[in-house]
């Protein structure tokens, strides 16, 4: 199976090393998608990205991965696919918000985060850009960390969350999959115990393909 992984904001794709590692000695094929938010609007990298999943989609079957921010690129371009493209099979999202994240709504004013997070950190402190992305049209497994700091001294109070995003900012009740893991935000891509969760659906859900196949 073909995988493409979306990283997070202010990442790279050397970030998903564990997921790659993982999925290439099972045999499949793992690529990622590159893009720079100091440097392009949310909707110069969609249009890129919409671009290299159609490209994918004409070779065969695949899946999505997006982390965080890939996530929600990944959502937004997934509907707006030209009619008659081949949809991913599953979407994986890894600790990626459906609502505003309140620490980019807290910081979108400073002259600092503007310039290192650009249009997209914008996006993710909006509520009206927000709730413009759809909901996920394929299948989907949200992968949600709950190993954040609790209490007094935690921006998010008691609220469950992964250190940068809360419950309720990642809450999919659209995805057909929940699953919650005991990782901080920024150490998901490259976690071993999601990479291996991560194979064990693929293959999976390989295997289905498989069988319906033959």
């Amino acid at each position: 199976m073909r995988i493409l992984y979306v990283h997070g904001m202010g990442r790279s794709p050397v970030s998903g090393f564990a997921m790659r590692s993982r999925l290439r000695q099972n045999g499949h094929v793992f690529d990622s998608f590159h893009y720079s938010v100091a440097l392009e609007s949310f909707d110069g990298i969609c249009q890129r990205l919409s671009d290299r999943l159609q490209e994918i989609a004409a070779e065969g079957d695949y899946m999505v991965l997006g982390h965080s921010l890939g996530g929600v690129l990944l959502r937004a371009v997934i509907a707006k696919l030209p009619a008659g493209t081949r949809l991913p099979r599953r979407l994986f999202l890894v600790g990626s918000p459906t609502s505003p994240a309140r620490l980019a709504v807290w910081l979108r004013n400073f002259f600092l985060y503007r310039w290192l997070t650009g249009d997209c950190g914008q996006l993710l402190g909006s509520e009206e850009r927000m709730r413009a992305v759809p909901a996920a049209s394929v299948p989907t497994t949200a992968m949600i960390g709950n190993k954040g700091l609790h209490g007094r001294f935690s921006p998010f109070g008691d609220e469950g969350n992964d250190c940068i995003v809360a419950f309720s900012e990642v809450r999919a009740d659209w995805a057909d999959e929940i699953v919650h893991v005991p990782i901080v935000h920024a150490w998901q891509p490259s976690s071993w115990y999601i990479a291996d969760l991560l194979l064990e659906r693929v293959n999976a859900l390989d295997s289905v393909r498989a069988s319906l196949s033959s």
